[in-house]
């Protein structure tokens, strides 16, 4: 069959130029030839998507018979085929796989009009009968999925919690009471404040807390106060909108705010937010809705706020140097951390558990203990408490190659541990309240005589607050239980 002519052919030597209709209309002309000859098939239908032309190769192709193929519906040729879409929606398909005849076409479907304006019909392509001819085409775009699919993953991991309760190691009953409050604490969408020395694993029981209530599955993103230079503060919380200052970026960059977006926001060493920025996090606690830097635009965000410090917030919040309103909004589920010191009970289920992950981490043998070690190490007073704990185990284990560790293992590495006097004991001349009240009575006299005086200096310099310090030094006064 000979492919039609989209308007008149032009056989003049001499070209119109100044008939624009004419120049469009042997340029469609010519567009048509071309791609009738290069390509496997071509196929045009009219506005009620009944076949008008087919080529001779694309009829042998599909097996049909090109002259019975007209006036017939072309789902009634080719099953699969979009071409009615085309014409209904007037849109173009640029690019599409074919499955007909047991092969596959790499297609393309346009639509043409009338001089009315309206959709006539459409044309079809069969570009090729195979495509290895877009195959890097497809190796690239199957490769940028590919590669997509691995950021996303890690993005994933990187949001997602490492530790659930059972990785808050040990047994004594401070250590339990913190998991009874910690898994209460998980089952509500209440705000917590986690408060505790440093290293007591305060992040550790926050991504607990998320693993084991109805968010688990969202985002868990941490915001360590203390690492943010207080210029960026902002733009890190709520965002950033495109080209908001010189420098910015043009696309919108998302604060820790949405991207905690139906997980859990944790503000990590809270006491170290800025005054200026602590009324406006109070106001997307209590709205939930944040305003990107530079923008007008609000955007609600669904989280569930976890929050933790090593400071005395109550101090803070006496002192003016942190909002009350703010401190009510956290404190509402209030769950404490003990320092090592007074939870010693744990030390021997921690040693074992820190000295498994060492040995899995270094690809090393595991080590052990001997009851020696672990009696020398419940004399430290880990200022550093956990965190400090799993430092010397891991000083200890490279300094040495023996699997048991004694004492001597330990000895130059904590200064304040002593052995035990030689000899036999002194039997003590007061009362074990009466030699706790003088000792803590030594440590409130020395903070304050090296704050000049001041109390405030001195309870921040102890980390409790100053109403603390004023009840535990008139307790003091009072004469000591026998």
């Amino acid at each position: 069959m000979q492919p039609p002519h989209f308007g008149t052919a032009v056989t003049s030597p001499i070209l119109p130029l100044q008939d624009p209709s004419l120049l469009q209309t042997k340029a469609m002309q010519s567009m048509f030839d071309c791609f009738e000859g290069l390509c496997e098939g071509t196929v045009i239908v009219d506005r009620e998507a009944r076949v008008i032309w087919i080529n001779d190769r694309y009829a042998a192709r599909l097996h049909i018979d090109p002259v019975r193929a007209i006036g017939q519906e072309i789902e009634a040729l080719i099953p699969n085929s979009l071409m009615r879409q085309v014409v209904v929606t007037g849109q173009p398909i640029l690019i599409d796989l074919l499955e007909a005849a047991n092969q596959t076409f790499v297609v393309m479907r346009m639509p043409f009009r009338d001089e009315a304006g309206e959709v006539a019909g459409a044309v079809g392509f069969a570009l090729f009968s195979h495509y290895e001819s877009l195959k890097p085409l497809f190796d690239r775009f199957s490769g940028l999925q590919t590669e997509l699919a691995r950021a996303r993953k890690k993005l994933a991991e990187a949001r997602a919690t490492k530790y659930t309760f059972s990785s808050f190691i040990g047994d004594s009953p401070a250590t339990m009471e913190v998991k009874r409050l910690a898994r209460r604490a998980a089952q509500l969408q209440a705000p917590v404040l986690l408060h505790g020395e440093t290293g007591t694993g305060k992040e550790l029981l926050a991504q607990a807390i998320h693993a084991g209530g109805p968010r688990a599955g969202k985002p868990f993103v941490p915001v360590n106060m203390a690492a943010i230079p207080e210029a960026l503060m902002e733009a890190e919380f709520f965002g950033v909108a495109p080209g908001a200052f010189t420098g910015a970026d043009r696309k919108h960059r998302p604060g820790k705010f949405e991207l905690a977006h139906g997980g859990t926001l944790f503000l990590d060493e809270i006491g170290d937010l800025p005054l200026p920025l602590q009324s406006k996090l109070l106001r997307v606690l209590q709205e939930q809705e944040c305003e990107p830097l530079g923008s007008n635009r609000v955007i609600p965000v669904d989280v569930r706020i976890l929050a933790a410090t090593s400071r005395d917030l109550e101090a803070m919040v006496e002192d003016g140097r942190f909002r009350k309103d703010l401190f009510y909004r956290l404190n509402v589920l209030n769950i404490p951390l003990p320092p090592l010191r007074q939870r010693l009970g744990d030390l021997e289920l921690l040693c074992e558990h820190l000295l498994e992950k060492t040995a899995l981490e270094n690809g090393t043998r595991a080590r052990e203990l001997s009851p020696e070690a672990i009696g020398y190490l419940k004399r430290h007073a880990w200022p550093g408490n956990v965190r400090e704990l799993r430092n010397v185990l891991e000083r200890a284990v490279m300094n040495t190659d023996e699997v048991r560790l004694e004492a001597a293992a330990f000895r130059g590495l904590l200064k304040a541990a002593e052995e035990p006097p030689a000899g036999p004991r002194a039997l003590p001349d007061r009362t074990y309240a009466q030699a706790m009240a003088e000792a803590e009575r030594q440590i409130l006299e020395s903070a304050l005589s090296a704050a000049q005086g001041k109390v405030v200096e001195a309870a921040r310099r102890l980390g409790i607050g100053r109403a603390t310090f004023y009840k535990r030094m008139s307790a003091l006064q009072r004469p000591s239980p026998d």
